[in-house]
Formats: C-alpha cells, sequence, structure tokens
C-alpha cells in the first residue's frame, strides 16, 4: 500500500449517507475514519467493508452536539492516525453527523432547537476549527446541507436555518482557510430514500411519488446519489473547485 495514501474523517459514516460517503471515497483509493453516535456494531461493519476494498479504516465514537468532548475525541484521532495509518495528520473533513426533526415553525420547541443547533451548526463550526491543527495543507472539507436551504417544505424551518447558516460559513472557511490550500464545499442532497426523519421518503408512498414529481429526472434520490459527489471532492479531480454549494436532487423545484 502507498505510504502517501490520503485520509479522510467522515463524521456520522455508520450508517445512511455517511456510509454510503465513507465507501465512496474508499473506492476512491483513500483510507478512512468514520464516526459513530452510538451503534458500535454498525460502525464495525463499515470499517470491514473498506478494508474489503483495500484500504485502512477505524471508527470512533464521537457525539457531534457535545463540543466539550472535542479534544479528547481529536486526540483518539491522533492515536489512530498513528497507530493505524502511521502518520500525524488527515486530509480530509466530511462534515455529514445529523439528524432530522420535523416541526412547524409555530411548535418547535426550543430544545429541539438547542439539538438542531448543536448537531448541524456549532458541532461542525467547532470540530472543524479544532480539527485544523491536524489537517493537512492542501487537503479539503466537504460540509453537508440540504435542498431544503433553496426552497420551503412546511415542518423544516429550524433544520433548513441551520443548513442556510452552514451553507455561509462555508464561504468563510474556503476564503480563511485558502492561503493553507485547504478548498471547502458543500453538499446539499434533495429528499433521499433512508431511514433519516424516519424515514418517510423512503416508506411513505405518498410523499414519495410527491417528491418524484416535482422531482426533473423523475425520482427521488438513493444513498448511491450522493456519496460520490462528496469522493469526487476529496480527489485531485476536483482541486479547483472550491467554496461551491453543490446541489443533488435530481433537479427538484426548478
Amino acid at each position: 500500500m502507498a505510504v502517501n495514501t490520503k485520509i479522510a474523517l467522515v463524521t456520522g459514516g455508520s450508517r445512511g449517507l455517511g456510509k454510503n460517503m465513507a465507501i465512496a471515497i474508499a473506492k476512491k483509493g483513500i483510507d478512512v475514519i468514520i464516526t459513530y453516535h452510538s451503534k458500535k456494531d454498525e460502525a464495525e461493519e463499515v470499517v470491514k467493508e473498506i478494508e474489503n476494498l483495500g484500504q485502512r479504516a477505524d471508527a470512533i465514537q464521537l457525539n457531534v452536539a457535545e463540543s466539550s468532548t472535542f479534544d479528547s475525541f481529536l486526540e483518539e484521532v491522533s492515536n489512530s492516525l498513528k497507530n493505524i495509518f502511521k502518520t500525524d495528520k488527515f486530509d480530509f473533513l466530511v462534515n455529514n453527523a445529523g439528524i432530522g426533526i420535523h416541526n412547524s415553525f409555530a411548535e418547535t420547541t426550543e430544545a429541539e432547537f438547542d439539538q438542531l443547533t448543536n448537531i448541524h451548526f456549532k458541532g461542525p463550526f467547532f470540530l472543524t476549527q479544532k480539527a485544523l491543527p491536524i489537517l493537512n495543507d492542501g487537503g479539503g472539507i466537504v460540509n453537508i446541507s440540504s435542498g431544503l436551504a433553496r426552497f420551503s417544505f412546511p415542518g423544516y424551518a429550524a433544520y433548513a436555518s441551520m443548513k442556510g447558516a452552514i451553507e455561509t460559513l462555508t464561504q468563510y472557511q474556503a476564503k480563511e482557510l485558502g492561503e493553507r490550500k485547504i478548498r471547502v464545499n458543500i453538499v446539499a442532497p434533495g429528499a433521499i430514500e433512508t431511514d433519516f426523519g424516519g424515514g418517510a421518503v423512503r416508506d411513505n408512498d405518498e410523499i414519495n411519488k410527491m417528491i418524484a414529481g416535482l422531482t426533473a429526472l423523475g425520482r427521488v434520490g438513493l444513498p448511491d446519489d450522493i456519496g460520490g459527489v462528496v469522493a469526487f471532492l476529496c480527489s485531485e479531480e476536483s482541486r479547483w473547485v472550491n467554496g461551491q454549494r453543490i446541489e443533488v436532487s435530481g433537479g427538484i423545484f426548478l
């Protein structure tokens, strides 16, 4: 195995879109560290899948809502880099971990708002900040937004607002980290068939057909539609893509 293999850290990489991203990145010949919130067994399965592709991998527990744990988490990352990957820095950070809360603007509670803020905005903000010393110059950051930051579906006011915030942050990060040749981009998936938000897009035929009817390509998204785009942003082919919002939605609400 080449000693100069790149390494990506994917938060929330044990399931759903994050798992798909991690595997797609590994298929690009990049080693991967994933994080998981509670289901260690699922994370270990993803590690095995990545290793079966010929890449090194590790899984580390992280709750992105708890910024007080980031220092100890990054110590674990440093130990993993040293012991498994034989290096002291990684190259790509994918801020994917997240949850969905569906509630109307009028009914959203302060507790729900705070939880979404911590997971989708404060978490990625400070995790990225604290990771900068062990992120290689010339590397990249991929943040994850949502089509809901561009168009509105009732029930996602708080969630979509956090995604709007991370889109703005992405441009500032691209500007300020440019001197280190670190590229920062954001991927905005449309509605995808996963267990996200209770699996409504996947399991509710009515919702599925409604979204497919609004989409130029005539279907809802699948996890495989997203992972490859994130992997591309972690590759040399995307070296001149910076500060961009890439919506991967099949052309919904055009």
